[in-house]
């Protein structure tokens, strides 16, 4: 059954609905959605996972309500990853969760294995385009990360707009919309 499920997810996730039907885009991600809870760990209400992502390991992957996935994004989810509510991300992010461990002169590289992080992504996150999560990242709630950034394997204080490579704290977000808008 499950073989069945994945077949029609990824059929469906090659399939864009544009945003303007928004009716028929609605219908869609409800399809689509249903596919995905039979294939992922969870997968909240009104979770949009926009097409031709490319997904590995969808059993370690925990979507809550609201977040949203863009698209041709690739998450390869060799250890959980955890993506909290109203989670925006950009068009091409890349999320990994293992990389290879360095080894000394003495031995090959590939011999090395691999080391494998979970990925936390707090709640009210945005996810700037292309950028790169790397393995053991925590975002925590309410951050922004610019758009082409590589964060790594560390903790993000809550409410940080970061940014660069690696990212790093540019700012802090306000406590309320007029001292954004006095900027």
């Amino acid at each position: 059954m499950k073989c069945f499920s994945a077949i029609i997810y990824i059929f469906l996730n090659n399939i864009q609905v544009p945003y303007r039907l928004s009716r028929i885009e609605r219908c869609f991600r409800g399809i689509k959605n249903f596919y995905a809870r039979k294939l992922f760990d969870n997968v909240g209400e009104n979770v949009s996972i926009r097409p031709k992502t490319k997904i590995s390991y969808m059993k370690n992957i925990s979507i809550s309500d609201n977040s949203s996935i863009g698209d041709r994004s690739q998450i390869i989810a060799a250890a959980k990853i955890k993506i909290g509510s109203n989670v925006m991300m950009g068009p091409e992010v890349l999320i990994l969760t293992q990389n290879h461990n360095i080894v000394g002169q003495n031995k090959l590289l590939i011999e090395g294995g691999v080391n494998k992080k979970a990925v936390y992504i707090g709640d009210d996150v945005w996810i700037g385009a292309r950028s790169i999560i790397l393995p053991g990242a925590k975002l925590n709630p309410g951050i922004i990360v610019a758009a082409g950034s590589i964060v790594v394997g560390k903790e993000y204080p809550a409410y940080a707009v970061i940014g660069g490579n690696p990212a790093k704290v540019i700012k802090y977000r306000k406590e309320s919309d007029q001292d954004v808008l006095n900027e």
